[in-house]
């Protein structure tokens, strides 16, 4: 049984149109989800450890003000193209488009002001909320009349996130939730005693600047098979590595596929992602630097949390080999991503 529940969060400031942000909260008995209409924003997920105690292990905010201010996509559904292009550049039908650029050389996540910024339109379901926006041809330089639909729905200790879409012209969609999650409870110092797992058999090795090169790459004999439980401060040393930022290439299919497992000993949290995605980017909060001030006066430092990103692979629109990333005209995009919680 799941309840959804509505009330105020915040308003937008004048200079950002007003608007009323309002946030919903699914609760079952296992699981407690709290999203805002602004960016689609999950800003609680409450679960609970093998002694049946309720912990907060998404990383974000007290107020709207924090989730207004520049911020590392806490929470956040990004689009239209979730993770990076190249230069910010694609080419469709012989026309070039030019985004803005705000990682470096690099289009990031939707350009100057995705998906995650803006204020979308909520509807209450029997078990979660859908969320519902127009992204109007030329947005951050994207092409096309963009209508999108992202739905949460929670059933026991699971949580649904599917995203639709329609276009008017064609256009690159990729869309994700980047949430950053600590198993041990938001606010904890890191990520290292975690376990994960990835159930992918290639990854896609990049250049300096966080584009593929192209390659799609064995991760056997690598520091990046985590085909087998790896614990992530032990694995990160070993293989001297900073961190990861990388996408994982899962099965290609539309079916659901388990695709991610994260366990945390002390606590007996586990974590599966299921996805109909051919991508899940692993992140290690590498660029988190304890600056923000975040829930309960928590700060973030470095690897204090995990996000695994379910996604079309990076820069996708400018390597033809990747899996497509164009929705034409009368087509649907619709991709689902389940988080299921458990204990061990």
């Amino acid at each position: 049984m799941t309840t959804v529940r509505r009330e105020a969060f915040g308003r937008m400031p004048p200079e950002e149109g007003g608007g009323e942000v309002e946030k919903f909260v699914l609760q079952s008995d296992s699981l407690r989800v709290e999203i805002l209409s602004f960016g689609c924003i999950i800003t609680t997920l409450e679960t609970k450890d093998r002694d049946g105690q309720f912990s907060d292990v998404v990383l974000g905010f007290d107020t709207l003000e924090g989730y207004m201010r520049k911020h590392p996509f806490f929470g956040a559904v990004v689009g239209r193209v979730a993770n990076r292009i190249a230069n910010g550049r694609f080419t469709l039908d012989g026309k070039e488009y030019q985004l803005f650029l705000n990682n470096g050389p690099n289009s990031l996540h939707g350009g100057a002001k995705g998906f995650d910024k803006v204020l979308w339109s909520p509807q209450v379901l029997p078990n979660g909320v859908r969320f519902f926006r127009l992204s109007p041809d030329g947005e951050e330089g994207y092409p096309g009349d963009l209508k999108v639909w992202v739905t949460y729905t929670l059933s026991g200790r699971e949580l649904a996130i599917n995203y639709q879409a329609q276009t008017s012209k064609t256009t690159p969609i990729s869309l994700t939730n980047h949430s950053y999650f600590n198993l041990a409870g938001q606010g904890s110092r890191d990520v290292y005693d975690h376990e994960i797992s990835i159930e992918a058999d290639s990854y896609l090795p990049v250049d300096d600047t966080k584009i593929p090169t192209g390659e799609v790459a064995a991760v056997q004999g690598t520091g990046f098979d985590l085909r087998q439980p790896v614990e992530l401060g032990k694995h990160l040393q070993k293989f001297h590595l900073d961190g990861f930022d990388h996408n994982f290439c899962l099965h290609q299919g539309q079916d659901r596929h388990l695709a991610a497992r994260v366990f945390h000993p002390p606590t007996g949290r586990t974590m599966e992602v299921h996805t109909t995605q051919p991508g899940i980017q692993f992140y290690t909060g590498n660029n988190l630097d304890g600056s923000l001030k975040g829930k309960d006066a928590a700060t973030y430092p470095k690897h204090s949390a995990f996000c695994l990103e379910t996604q079309n692979w990076p820069d996708a629109v400018n390597k033809p080999p990747f899996p497509n990333v164009l929705l034409h005209p009368g087509e649907e995009y619709n991709h689902t991503t389940w988080l299921v919680f458990n204990t061990a």
